[in-house]
């Protein structure tokens, strides 16, 4: 299933659960990885910023690779960002073989020009390989790496084993409608953009010609339903399921914390076992709880998959 420009849907960002001690809850990968197939995903995203890739040992990330990939009937796409290299080859081409069907690279923060941008990633698919399929991340709220349409055309153009884009830049639907432009007026191949930000914008982002989704907002089956709905034209009944769920979904996008919500309401549906973090991590206290099961109360007045 190796990944192309032609993917669509909802390509969830999978959490990675751990144990209170820290431990990976591979029980619970298992759980999680049916669970979001059981929503009608397209695909999966494991090992991003929010499977906290950063904290893993080389080992655990083929591990949960490994793992994910065989339970999986969906494409699967591989977090492989890294501060160097070799490192980002190492785990690039471990995971294809594993079964991945392509794999996601981040610019590292310390990129600040054009040059800098188009040369990293002319670098980043030599070490992977040309015969990898990548997918750009393009979050400059994290990674504080602004990519402008241009410089991302350029890539595109530049790599034919870039298919598609994680598009996370805000505000940003005017982005979505330049490169649609550019691709219209044959400046720029065909991609697939897929939206992040926790899905805020996502009502919208798919009317501008996104294709659809790559976040890990803790109910993955509402996203799939809007993008459904869009794309059979029910624009009002799509904005209505969206509407319901914004300010949880708003709640979620606070800094710092929006992991820990991610995963509260995950435990809540019996997805994961715990929702614990591996340190250095954040938690959200009983307050805060309490305003998530309030917000879901409201939100399962419209949508009963809320009723927790």
């Amino acid at each position: 299933m190796a990944l192309n420009h032609t993917a669509n849907g909802v390509y969830t960002i999978a959490a990675t659960p751990f144990l209170p001690d820290g431990t990976l809850d591979l029980v619970s990968v298992d759980r999680l990885t049916d669970f979001y197939l059981g929503t009608g995903v397209s695909g999966m995203t494991i090992l991003g910023i929010m499977g906290e890739a950063n904290k893993l040992e080389p080992e655990e990330s083929l591990q949960i690779t490994r793992q994910v990939v065989d339970r999986a009937d969906v494409p699967v796409i591989v977090g492989v960002s890294a501060p160097g290299l070799a490192a980002m080859r190492s785990l690039a081409r471990n995971a294809m073989d594993l079964g991945a069907a392509g794999v996601m690279i981040a610019p590292p923060p310390s990129l600040r020009t054009d040059d800098q941008i188009i040369t990293y990633y002319a670098q980043a698919v030599e070490a992977v390989g040309e015969d990898v399929p990548f997918v750009i991340q393009d979050y400059p709220l994290t990674l504080t790496v602004v990519m402008t349409p241009g410089v991302i055309r350029t890539i595109v153009n530049n790599h034919p084993s870039c298919v598609m884009l994680k598009h996370e830049d805000w505000p940003g639907l005017e982005k979505i409608s330049r490169l649609r432009a550019f691709q219209k007026a044959n400046e720029m191949r065909a991609i697939s953009i897929l939206c992040g930000n926790g899905g805020l914008f996502l009502d919208f982002e798919t009317e501008r010609g996104a294709d659809g989704a790559m976040t890990g907002y803790a109910f993955p089956d509402m996203l799939v339903d809007v993008v459904k709905l869009q794309q059979a034209g029910e624009r009002d009944a799509a904005h209505d399921l969206f509407d319901a769920h914004l300010p949880l979904m708003r709640y979620e996008q606070q800094q710092g914390v929006g992991l820990a919500v991610r995963k509260y309401v995950l435990a809540k549906r019996g997805v994961i076992a715990s929702d614990a973090q591996r340190k250095p991590g954040s938690a959200i206290t009983a307050t805060a709880k309490g305003e998530i099961d309030y917000l879901l109360s409201r939100v399962a007045r419209f949508d009963k998959r809320a009723a927790l």
